[in-house]
């Protein structure tokens, strides 16, 4: 069994999203925001760090996933975006969780099944893979989005694995 907590950055709100995963079923643990009250860039970052910190106490997961940084047309929001990454990073590191990182285009074609879907669409296929009754929050749905995207690339490189032990010399025994 593993538990992934997903993070999806922010420097005004950072959803996070936990999963839990056994055999072949995932199934939703808890999901919501950090909203970052108002003070200076020291603060809101250590805002996120003790938000991600005390949901790491919470739920105890195994693994942590990440968003990367996209490059934005405003290369100040890319800078504030990054170090929230990093407060959220410290503290997983912090708790001595793997981290794992994923690009948006990654996250969305996991779960979607297209790298260019539309927020609306993540929403509605978390809600979906995880028999949702009511819809999170568009952050939230997002960071459930990178723990099922990490869901299913772990899932992926063990099949893969499994594959490559019953390869001999190029071809498959």
């Amino acid at each position: 069994m593993s538990i992934i907590l997903g993070i999806d950055p922010g420097s005004r709100i950072t959803g996070y999203g936990i999963v839990k995963k056994n055999a072949n079923k995932t199934a939703y643990l808890a999901s919501g925001c950090i909203r970052i009250q108002d003070a200076d860039l020291a603060g809101k970052l250590a805002q996120i760090f003790e938000g991600v910190s005390e949901i790491i106490k919470m739920y105890k997961p195994t693994e942590f996933a990440i968003e990367q940084v996209f490059m934005a047309k405003n290369p100040d929001s890319a800078l504030k975006l990054g170090q929230a990454r990093g407060a959220a990073i410290v503290a997983a590191t912090q708790a001595h969780l793997p981290v794992a990182e994923y690009s948006a285009r990654q996250i969305k074609q996991s779960v979607v099944g297209k790298g260019n879907a539309e927020k609306a669409q993540v929403q509605h296929m978390v809600m979906h893979i995880l028999e949702l009754t009511k819809k999170p929050q568009v952050d939230a749905a997002d960071a459930l989005a990178v723990a099922l995207c990490h869901q299913h690339t772990q899932q992926h490189l063990i099949k893969l694995s499994g594959q490559a032990s019953k390869v001999v010399r190029g071809r498959l025994r």
